[in-house]
């Protein structure tokens, strides 16, 4: 038996044991959870395409996507309201801003004071662009939330950025995507406030998963990616401050009663963490963050260096280094095993770039 087998035999007994207690779904029984990266988004990806087996009409005279949203989305105070997605005052005159409306004043060709179905990944960002003539991409249920007539027209399909407080048009002037605009023309990003921000980080990482080429979520959020190359830093962060709440949990278990595939993120966020790095967020299931299953966090040493700087948990054939001057220009090094030679390094700050995967770490260090 050769060793890769022997580890993966191993990791699956050892695997099978901890879940005793767990309680994973069965839904995930194909999956295997000692993988991480890429393997593991590959197996989700796989499951959630494989069990959408229903899809749903948009508009239709028999079950369709605004059915299934009186459903998903009701407020729980409230069994005749929905919640709408980006709001969050009911108490003042102002419709745009309504967190809940009744389900009877969906809109029918009327805006002011009516809701209607926000595409959270937008129609247009996606490529190609996400359809609602015929039951596909563009009507997955699980993309779509309640929302006020005006304010998805105002989020429109701006890009989302990171902000505080509740949700609004984010400007930035100077920047090349969230800038102000000419005059009258206020373009900028959106952020989607604080109670929905987890929300929509979970609903982009689904989205890309179940359709891999077609919503790229480097297509809808700006700023850095220094956690994953494939997923902006402010959707990982997202995902970890604001946490899946009792809403969340209940519209993916409806979605899923119709579609047949779930939205693994609101399941357990930490499987992010497992595929895309970033920060830690909550381990559901009690059993994926576990330190036998855990690999060994990447780390440098000293980061103040005359001779060598150290790398510990790297590994693996994918596993790259590399090392920019304050320029930004790429350095010549010799690395033997786990040891970099910086000796000949002129005096100064230097950035290492760890790449395993589709993960990256960026560190800094010293020579002096």
């Amino acid at each position: 038996m050769n060793t890769k087998l022997l580890i993966t035999l191993f990791g699956s007994l050892l695997l099978s044991g901890l879940l005793v207690d767990a309680q994973i779904p069965d839904y995930y029984s194909s999956v295997d959870f000692t993988q991480d990266g890429n393997a593991l988004k590959a197996d989700l990806s796989t499951l959630i395409i494989e069990t959408h087996t229903t899809l749903i009409p948009y508009t239709s005279n028999s079950t369709d996507t605004w059915d299934i949203i009186h459903e998903s989305d009701l407020d729980a105070d409230d069994a005749n309201n929905v919640v709408l997605f980006y709001g969050y005052n009911d108490t003042d005159d102002i419709t745009k801003n309504d967190r809940t409306r009744a389900i009877a004043d969906q809109s029918n060709g009327f805006c002011i004071g009516f809701w209607n179905r926000e595409h959270v990944f937008a129609k247009s960002l996606a490529n190609p662009s996400l359809e609602t003539d015929d039951p596909g991409p563009g009507t997955d249920v699980h993309n779509l939330r309640a929302a006020d007539c005006q304010w998805n027209s105002t989020r429109n399909n701006r890009l989302f950025n990171d902000g505080s407080g509740n949700s609004d048009i984010v400007h930035i002037d100077g920047h090349p995507i969230c800038d102000r605009g000419p005059a009258g023309n206020p373009k900028g990003c959106f952020y989607p406030g604080d109670e929905f921000k987890g929300d929509v980080a979970r609903i982009i990482m689904y989205m890309y998963l179940r359709y891999p080429t077609q919503c790229l979520p480097i297509n809808i959020g700006v700023g850095s990616r220094l956690f994953s190359s494939d997923m902006p830093d402010i959707f990982l962060e997202w995902n970890e401050e604001d946490p899946v709440n009792a809403f969340e949990r209940h519209r993916n278990n409806v979605i899923a009663s119709y579609q047949y595939n779930r939205n693994p993120f609101i399941d357990n966020p930490y499987l992010a963490t497992l595929i895309w790095n970033g920060p830690d967020s909550e381990d559901t299931w009690g059993v994926l963050s576990s330190p036998k299953l855990k690999k060994q966090p990447v780390f440098i040493y000293p980061t103040i260096a005359k001779d060598f700087v150290y790398i510990e948990g790297l590994g693996g054939s994918e596993s790259t280094v590399e090392v920019f001057n304050q320029l930004g220009q790429t350095l010549n090094f010799e690395i033997e095993a786990n040891k970099i030679d910086v000796s000949s390094f002129s005096k100064g700050m230097y950035l290492m770039a760890i790449k395993q995967g589709a993960q990256s770490k960026l560190f800094k260090f010293l020579v002096y």
